[in-house]
């Protein structure tokens, strides 16, 4: 009888783990084009990361990016780490940017809103405002429930969009006074 409650359990096993790959693809298959991981790096560029006085930190953490609890935007990468106070990469995840872009540098979180409208006219939420540029507001925001998130900002805009998960995972995590660096 232990043999056989063995099987079944190692068939269970392989059966759960085939569901959870199938249904990781298929989630994989669906994510909308900006917000993509970019594939592994082409020869040259490899060759290039590995000649680069700094290397990049956990999960691809920028060098130079500060230390303690922070939300890292690359605006090279287009990509947003939040970051907990031991170094720790909570989260990475890929982001649209506005039209405007802040210098980079240190900022603090000085307003939110849980529901919106963009300067595109866009709903949205999750609205985590940081910077301003020449009076356009630069922020983090998700497109409300049922919404895509755009493939390319209108002009004077400079919401940085992200998927609605990503978009609630910010909110939670970057609070009023809350730091966020913004680097090449």
């Amino acid at each position: 009888m232990a043999v056989r409650s063995g099987v079944l359990v190692a068939m269970l096993t392989g059966a759960a783990l085939t569901t959870v790959v199938v249904l990781g693809l298929q989630a994989n298959a669906n994510v909308p084009p900006a917000l993509r991981s970019p594939g592994p790096p082409a020869a040259a560029e490899a060759t290039e990361a590995v000649a680069a006085p700094e290397r990049p930190g956990p999960r691809g953490l920028p060098a130079r990016s500060g230390s303690g609890e922070r939300v890292v935007y690359s605006l090279e990468q287009d990509r947003v780490w939040l970051v907990d106070a031991r170094g720790g990469v909570r989260r990475v995840f890929r982001v649209v940017p506005g039209a405007v872009d802040p210098a980079p540098g240190r900022y603090t979180v000085t307003s939110r809103s849980r529901h919106g409208v963009g300067a595109d006219g866009a709903p949205i939420e999750h609205v985590v405002r940081f910077a301003e540029v020449e009076g356009v507001v630069i922020g983090f925001s998700a497109p409300r429930a049922g919404t895509a998130v755009a493939g390319s900002p209108a002009p004077g805009t400079g919401g940085i969009r992200e998927a609605g998960p990503d978009g609630l995972a910010v909110w939670d995590f970057a609070v009023l006074g809350a730091r966020v660096v913004v680097v090449r």
